[in-house]
């Protein structure tokens, strides 16, 4: 699994295509998931405490879920190309595994450089997607995968602010 996870954070297209194809990689990305959520709460444990992490960790989990759907319903309903064939599974494989990044968030911890971590490590999750986006859903235009994040985005972040709003 770490081996995906680095060939995945260097954007290499052969592992988003073979985790797409491998429904047994599920619960690896879903993993995946999970490591984000600890490495990014871990960074924030002293804001958030021990409850912010597994809110995290929850959330984390639910997020990825709603963020497939999300791309999957867009990529194949609003901007299909003629040869896009995916499924929910396929796409939460991809969008699992481009989360991976995310691991360096728990360097957070280093006084002074969280802000710059999570900045880092948020351009290059949007670029991992777009990378998973394109191949999960057979796109030859990666601009077409780009508008399928930037989209797919708008409707995530309505639903973090207002799931904020309530903690």
């Amino acid at each position: 699994m770490l081996k995906r996870m680095l060939r995945a954070a260097r954007l290499e297209v052969g592992l988003y295509e073979e985790v797409e194809g491998d429904k047994s990689a599920l619960g690896q990305a879903m993993l995946v998931v999970v490591l984000v959520a600890i490495a990014t709460g871990l960074a924030n444990l002293s804001g958030a405490g021990s409850l912010g992490l597994v809110v995290g960790v929850l959330w984390g989990l639910a997020g990825w879920a709603l963020w497939a759907w999300l791309t999957y319903f867009i990529g194949t309903k609003l901007l299909a190309a003629p040869q896009t064939q995916s499924n929910w599974g396929e796409m939460a494989r991809t969008l699992g595994f481009a989360q991976s990044p995310g691991v360096l968030r728990v360097l957070g911890l280093i006084p002074g450089l969280g802000t710059i971590i999570v900045l880092i490590t948020g351009v290059w999750q949007l670029v991992t997607m777009v990378v998973a986006v394109r191949q999960a859903l057979d796109y030859t235009s990666t601009w077409r995968a780009v508008a399928v994040v930037l989209i797919g985005f708008i409707p995530y972040a309505i639903v973090l602010a207002l799931i904020s709003q309530l903690a």
